[in-house]
């Protein structure tokens, strides 16, 4: 299994029935085709859809209706279609139960830097701040490592999305809680060893007793 499947399968098991969700840009986008539409899950976009359904198949897709990030989605049966007020509405009303967003660095203190990078062409702010701050819960899907360098930091050098510690770090290589006391590693990768996960992360990791290896059997 690819890398970004092994995250967003994972990551589909954290997700509850009934429950309102957001799907950030890029990983977290591929979290819905895990999850069965019966479960009664409402995802929603920033852009001003509550309801997205799986990836349409290939000559399916609307130009009207697109995920946050342009990508070509569809809507289950009872989606609403709301402007940006509206949708920012739920987003900083605190109505969302989780958000799942892709990351450029976690630190050790759970702090999320994913909206820029000094001295690039940044087109805005997007919503990644106001759901950090107003989601219920806060998963990081992301891949472990750019380039051999580690994504998982003692310390963010990049500007922060928000002050909020996030829930959860989920990576090809690892599930991850920030806690009061550090960093916990709560699982390791489909084929990666502790030692591994360490190797790879800069970031000092806490770890108590057996860490088991992610199951990912569960998913729909």
């Amino acid at each position: 299994m690819a890398p970004k499947e092994i995250i967003a399968r994972r990551v589909s098991l954290e997700i509850r029935p009934k429950t309102l969700v957001n799907l950030g840009i890029g990983i977290p986008t591929l979290v819905s085709d895990h999850l069965d539409e019966s479960l009664g899950v409402f995802f929603q976009s920033e852009n001003g859809v509550v309801g997205l359904g799986h990836r349409p198949p290939e000559g399916m897709t609307d130009r009207h209706l697109t995920d946050a990030g342009g990508s070509f989605t569809s809507a289950v049966p009872g989606a609403s279609i709301i402007d940006s007020a509206f949708s920012f509405g739920l987003i900083r009303g605190g109505h969302l139960d989780l958000t799942v967003l892709g990351g450029l660095q976690v630190d050790a203190k759970g702090h999320l830097a994913n909206w820029m990078i000094p001295g690039k062409f940044v087109p805005g702010m997007g919503g990644a701040m106001d759901l950090v701050t107003g989601a219920k819960k806060v998963i990081v899907a992301m891949i472990h490592t750019a380039k051999g360098v580690s994504k998982i930091v003692p310390e963010c050098t990049l500007p922060l999305t928000s002050q909020r510690r996030v829930n959860l770090i989920v990576t090809e290589m690892a599930v991850m809680a920030p806690l009061d006391d550090g960093l916990h590693l709560l699982e390791t990768g489909p084929g990666y060893s502790i030692e591994e996960v360490i190797a790879a992360t800069d970031a000092e990791l806490v770890i108590k007793g057996d860490v088991p290896q992610m199951n990912l059997s569960l998913s729909v």
